[in-house]
């Protein structure tokens, strides 16, 4: 079974088997939700690696108001249907060890299509869905770097070096199994893979362009939310990078990675936080702009939506 880390706030709690628990005591229950929230990191993401957390104090805020948290591990590189499909299992067997009924799961990135696929193909199972800056309909950047390395000839060679990279992280987060392809990664991002996996599970896809979709499909509750901003903090490294890549976009709205539109998928919450891509994950470090909103106090908003009705 693969690592998961168990963030629960009931007092006293003992969890046996093979699941490594980590108690954190509630201050109080704004975020008590009646389901257990599942957290789903995207590409070359991890649950936690030494002391360095993929979802930067976000599992323990939500944790701190009530909520019972797992934290999850699926390929750091793979396609959203194998990603789902291992997330799915992970669900199974936390339902058979303790009964759970159904999960409120929330995506980042390539993990909203993981969580979507499982909500689509096992709604017994979801309770919500929450995507943070996932492309629903596709990257540009990822239409350009599968253009670049076909063009180049190079399709190969990328895809070894960040097949090897995604075995290090999985390696070093303590789940060294998990099997690794960053091609079939790329091509669920882009323009084209999205469309395809859209067409296979539509539920709660927008009406228009950028518009919304229904949020009630299936019994299950579907919520989207992003950023659209790049450069963010000049402490922050990662923000260069994401700065290189937003070049994609060719001047539309962005977080560095993903559209604005793009994060659309049921009803929108916000697609304008003053978020790049990593500071939608609190990432680095909870590093951000001056003035931007904190990222644990959005999940815990939309933890007390979800406990508000019930969920």
């Amino acid at each position: 079974m693969k690592r998961w880390f168990l963030k629960t706030v009931v007092a006293a709690a003992c969890i046996t088997g093979t699941v490594a628990p980590t108690v954190v005591h509630a201050a109080d229950t704004y975020t008590q939700t009646r389901y257990p929230i599942v957290l789903v990191h995207g590409l070359f993401g991890w649950d936690s690696i030494g002391p360095v957390d993929y979802w930067w104090g976000i599992d323990t805020g939500l944790a701190s108001g009530g909520a019972k948290v797992y934290v999850s591990q699926v390929s750091a590189a793979n396609s959203s249907e194998v990603r789902g499909e291992q997330l799915l299992a992970e669900l199974q067997r936390l339902q058979a060890t303790y009964g759970y009924s159904k999960f409120n799961l929330v995506g980042h990135s390539h993990g909203g299509q993981a969580v979507r696929y499982v909500a689509a193909v096992a709604p017994q199972l979801v309770a919500s869905v929450t995507t943070m800056g996932t492309p629903h309909t596709g990257s540009p950047v990822a239409d350009d770097i599968k253009a670049g390395t076909s063009a180049t000839g190079t399709t190969a060679w990328v895809a070894s070096v960040a097949n090897a990279f995604a075995a290090l992280i999985s390696l070093l987060s303590g789940s060294p199994d998990l099997p690794q392809d960053s091609e079939a990664a790329m091509n669920s991002l882009t323009t084209a893979g999205a469309a395809a996996f859209n067409a296979k599970y539509p539920q709660g896809a927008p009406g228009s362009s950028c518009g919304q979709g229904p949020e009630l499909v299936n019994g299950v509750r579907y919520y989207s939310a992003g950023g659209n901003a790049v450069l963010t903090n000049v402490f922050d490294l990662s923000d260069a990078l994401l700065t290189l890549t937003s070049v994609s976009f060719k001047g539309a709205s962005n977080d560095g990675l993903v559209g604005k539109c793009a994060s659309h998928w049921g009803t929108v919450l916000r697609d304008d936080y003053a978020w790049n891509h990593l500071d939608e994950i609190n990432q680095a470090f909870g590093l951000r702009g001056l003035f931007a909103p904190d990222p644990v106090a959005f999940y815990r908003s939309q933890a007390n939506r979800l406990k508000s009705i019930g969920l």
